[in-house]
């Protein structure tokens, strides 16, 4: 089973198609509701609600998701092949696919067991995926042409090399997974001077993007809000609250970081944790969705 766990939650949705083949006679009797078991087509939509329901219990690798809503068309085509579509919606870490496709298999298992004592060359022609929407494929964001940003590590322990930075490399690797290379690298102490200095710069250099990690927290050298947030024209408080809440899903004490967010001009500043799994956490949270914001400012031209 793959691990999920990093993933974002979003809206999921699967639809997918089978359809049955058989003669014109059992069709016939499918919509007169004259075949001896029952009516097939009502079957068939709580067959394809169980089906979609039980999924991880018949497929080995699949998550349990919540299955939220399971919607069956049926349409009798051509007098001789039934088409089953089924659509599965989800709020969850992972896709709905596989609940889609177990769903509109139980349906033509249903049919076919339904119809086979009246319908000896009856045949279950295909399963398939016709389409699916969520995740992260479906909010991927074009990086800014051009786009620079600024990596700034705050720490007085990692500036006087008493112990080795991982954060900042967290945040590093998460921007070139997302596609941007163009990246300063920078270590300072938790001193405010030196945190708002190499901000500005960055700023007034046309850095686009500009993350910080490290003092946020709550001991007397956190200093890292009250430096950047004077620097701050236009606050972004969702940023925040979403990497917060984010975290809060994995660990307690996510809510006792003080982080900011916002815009100096046409830069986004983001001010990350200091711990290597706080930083990357929070990157999970909002790359790539974050580089929407870029869009937004152009008007949706990028």
């Amino acid at each position: 089973m793959i691990n999920v766990s990093h993933k974002t939650t979003t809206l999921r949705t699967a639809k997918a198609r089978a359809i049955v083949e058989m003669t014109p006679e059992t069709a016939q009797k499918i919509l007169n509701r004259e075949v001896p078991k029952g009516d097939v087509l009502e079957f068939t939509k709580a067959a394809a609600m169980v089906g979609a329901k039980k999924t991880p219990e018949l497929l080995l690798f699949c998550h349990n998701i919540p299955v939220e809503w399971v919607q069956t068309e049926t349409e009798i085509q051509d007098g001789k092949r039934i088409i089953i579509d089924v659509t599965v919606q989800s709020t969850a870490k992972t896709g709905c696919e596989m609940e889609a496709l177990t769903a509109a298999s139980a349906a033509a298992l249903t049919v076919y067991d339904m119809c086979k004592p009246i319908d000896k060359d009856m045949e279950i022609k295909s399963v398939k995926l016709l389409e699916k929407s969520g995740g992260k494929s479906q909010f991927k964001e074009k990086i800014p042409e051009g786009m620079k940003a600024g990596v700034l590590v705050i720490s007085d322990s990692v500036f006087a090399e008493k112990k080795q930075d991982t954060a900042g490399k967290n945040i590093l690797s998460k921007l070139r997974e997302v596609g941007i290379e163009n990246a300063e690298y920078r270590i300072v102490p938790d001193e405010p001077e030196d945190i708002r200095s190499t901000v500005s710069e960055w700023c007034e250099s046309g850095y686009k993007l500009v993350i910080t990690t490290g003092g946020t927290g709550l001991s007397p050298r956190d200093n890292t809000p009250e430096a950047v947030r004077p620097l701050i024209e236009k606050e972004i408080q969702g940023i925040m609250e979403a990497a917060r809440n984010y975290g809060q899903n994995r660990t307690p004490y996510s809510m006792l970081s003080r982080g900011v967010s916002g815009l100096r001009g046409d830069t986004l500043i983001l001010t990350l944790p200091g711990s290597s799994k706080g930083a990357k956490e929070s990157m999970d949270a909002l790359f790539p969705y974050v580089i929407h914001l870029y869009r937004m400012m152009d008007g949706g031209k990028h």
